[in-house]
């Protein structure tokens, strides 16, 4: 294994930090002039997780995305508000309160979803299926070392 030099561990820090950004604002940008009409990709997200889950709470949502409940809370009320989320309380424990989509909030989801995916897709098959799968490998990595597990 190459010991790298601190010279180089900053250049390397400044580079993905800049890539990052760059990567993760164009994305954003792009997927916000696709559904910003519809949906802030703040709810998108929010949808997608309680799409996945079929039943979730706001504090789980929380944990997912690493913000206080509070910052969820105004999220979820517009959505609920729009018809998109239903809140359903738990019949053993009145204060836990389960979000699902609705009927409506299913069809506008998969809507976005797939315009989301054609944004995605537009730039993924730009690349070839060894380099897919190193990226996503290394991104996965990348992900695990970030929460701790450096196996």
């Amino acid at each position: 294994m190459r010991i790298i030099k601190q010279k180089d561990i900053n250049e390397i820090i400044d580079r993905y930090v800049s890539i990052n950004f760059s990567v993760n604002r164009k994305f954003d940008q792009l997927i916000r002039q696709e559904i910003g009409e519809v949906l802030t990709t703040e709810q998108h997200f929010t949808m997608r997780h309680i799409n996945q889950k079929e039943n979730c709470t706001s504090t789980e949502l929380a944990f997912c995305f690493g913000v206080k409940k509070s910052a969820i809370t105004p999220i979820i009320n517009r959505l609920v508000e729009k018809g998109w989320v239903l809140r359903n309380r738990d019949v053993k424990d009145r204060r836990v309160v389960y979000l699902s989509l609705t009927t409506a909030g299913k069809i506008i989801f998969i809507e976005m979803e797939k315009k989301i995916q054609h944004i995605i897709e537009s730039v993924i098959t730009k690349f070839d299926q060894a380099e897919i799968e190193h990226f996503l490998e290394t991104y996965a990595k990348l992900d695990r070392l970030i929460e701790g597990d450096k196996n």
